[in-house]
């Protein structure tokens, strides 16, 4: 087991499905513990799954062979984009305030079940590639920063290898110590523009933050 796994070895994690009010629900498709295939025709959707761990490197491969046009993805409305890879962690920025933490209280209240994590980094395939680095999202009070990694104009139908530094990612985006992982999440939006996604994210994988291999 990896150093700083924070759980027992036990069967693989389990995806939940997931959606949002209003949009039409898209087809996601895991294939095993870390391979998910997307399909979309206007539609948005997620699935998710716990993955408690310390923070550490995530890589992973992913490949758009459809995709929705660019479209910009810090402002509400019109923020289509093929993927995202989310992850979740369990602990508040260390200057999360007494508002954001009102905030994800109502957001938390509105999901039900299904428990929301303190804070995210998102990393995006879509968008123009003319948003700033790291920049807030704009559903999550301060909450959550998103990177786009490859613009909606990206070559498509190729794979793309991804690899991003978790504890240096929050360190600078969010001060404090680095709270642990909570889980993980794969996205696909395209109900504002009505666009057709194919699309897959591969091998996906924590590991410690040294040279690649």
């Amino acid at each position: 087991m990896a150093a700083g796994v924070l759980c027992a070895a036990g069967p693989a994690p389990t995806w939940h499905e997931g959606g949002w009010s209003g949009i039409p629900r898209a087809r996601l498709t895991p294939a095993g513990e870390d391979s998910v295939a997307v399909w979309a025709r206007g539609q948005g959707g997620f699935v998710w799954r716990y993955e408690r761990r310390a923070a550490e490197c995530l890589s992973w491969r992913w490949r758009v062979d459809h995709g929705p046009p660019a479209t910009r993805l810090d402002r509400r409305g019109g923020d289509d984009r093929a993927l995202s890879v989310t992850i979740g962690f369990a602990g508040w920025p260390a200057r999360a305030s007494a508002w954001q933490r009102t905030q994800h209280a109502m957001a938390q209240a509105g999901a039900g079940a299904r428990p929301l994590p303190r804070a995210a980094l998102v990393f995006v395939w879509g968008g123009t590639g003319e948003e700033p680095r790291g920049f807030e999202s704009p559903y999550m009070a301060g909450l959550g920063r998103v990177w786009v990694l490859r613009p909606a104009d990206a070559r498509r139908g190729v794979w793309k290898e991804e690899r991003v530094n978790l504890p240096a990612l929050w360190r600078d985006t969010f001060g404090g110590p680095v709270p642990p992982v909570e889980k993980i999440a794969i996205s696909v939006d395209s109900d504002d523009t009505g666009s057709r996604v194919e699309a897959r994210v591969d091998a996906i994988r924590f590991g410690p933050c040294g040279s690649p291999s």
